[in-house]
């Protein structure tokens, strides 16, 4: 897998200051789409140990509120398999004190969940869920885009709290 590109910084794209990766590759090709670069799965630079490490690093800081996965598509099969042993080492190191955020053009219960026949769930889709704390769901519409929303592109695109799906609780947008 190849990223885009790697924000240590980041107040954009997610709650709080985050550090955020932008995989590269997506076969989504939404019209509009504002990272159109990364949608060439050889756009960027390879994703490394050594990537996975200075990312680690970098949410080492008391003030880093967790780590946000964009693209590119972080739910394209084969960056699922680059990422679930990523995302492993981060839950192993930090726990439940980051939070995870995954931005996907995918809609989670038709094209993640095994029960749905969902085309981009695979072997690992499971672990990465379960490792998630939030998920932006839905692909970027142009025509319902809008500026005043919150963390999303266009107003199709919604914010699940995947912890309060895994509790059983009403699936709700936050």
């Amino acid at each position: 897998m190849n990223y885009a590109a790697l924000r240590k910084c980041d107040i954009a794209n997610g709650e709080g200051v985050r550090v955020s990766l932008f995989v590269s590759g997506c076969t989504h090709r939404c019209k509009g789409c504002f990272n159109q670069e990364a949608q060439d799965f050889a756009y960027g630079k390879p994703f490394t140990r050594e990537t996975e490490d200075e990312i680690l690093e970098a949410l080492a800081p008391d003030y880093i509120e967790g780590l946000s996965l964009l693209g590119g598509e972080p739910m394209e099969p084969d960056n699922q398999r680059a990422l679930a042993p990523f995302i492993a080492r981060f839950r192993e190191r930090y726990g439940e004190t980051r939070t995870l955020w995954i931005y996907t053009g995918c809609v989670y219960e038709k094209d993640l969940l095994p029960q749905s026949g969902g085309k981009w769930h695979t072997e690992v889709t499971d672990a990465i869920l379960d490792s998630a704390d939030i998920l932006i769901d839905g692909p970027f519409v142009e025509s319902l885009k809008n500026l005043s929303l919150k963390f999303r592109g266009s107003s199709n695109q919604r914010i699940l709290d995947l912890r309060e799906i895994r509790a059983g609780k009403q699936q709700k947008e936050v």
